[in-house]
């Protein structure tokens, strides 16, 4: 079992930065892959960015790629994602995710989700 607490989100003005940060807790929180997924209002749920525990290894949508980073703290069982140069249409809600022994960009084969934080760009 995963769970999974956001923080970080808020308003910025377009061009500015926000470090949204993901808390995991559980017996499975150690040997999972982490992923970043956001939801704008009247769209679907898009893939965002994902990291593995154990590696490290990171992958981004093309539409992020360059302006966010997603990282990770293993002692603090908390994974990061720094989103910069933002723009309107990363308005969303981000949703933290987590999957054991996975390595995917699908929200479907994810277990567990927190509850979301906002992120509000204005122009």
């Amino acid at each position: 079992q995963v769970q999974l607490v956001e923080s970080g989100g808020g308003l910025v003005q377009a061009g500015g930065s926000l470090r949204l940060s993901c808390a995991a807790s559980g017996r499975d929180a150690g040997r999972s892959t982490m992923g970043w997924f956001r939801q704008a209002p009247g769209k679907e749920r898009e893939f965002v960015a994902t990291i593995t525990w154990s590696y490290g290894s990171t992958y981004y949508a093309d539409i992020v790629k360059g302006r966010f980073t997603i990282s990770r703290d293993n002692a603090k069982n908390t994974v990061y994602l720094q989103m910069n140069n933002l723009k309107p249409e990363d308005t969303a809600v981000y949703f933290c995710a987590a999957t054991p022994e996975k390595f995917t960009i699908s929200g479907a084969e994810y277990e567990y989700w927190g509850q979301g934080t906002q992120v509000t760009v204005s122009s």
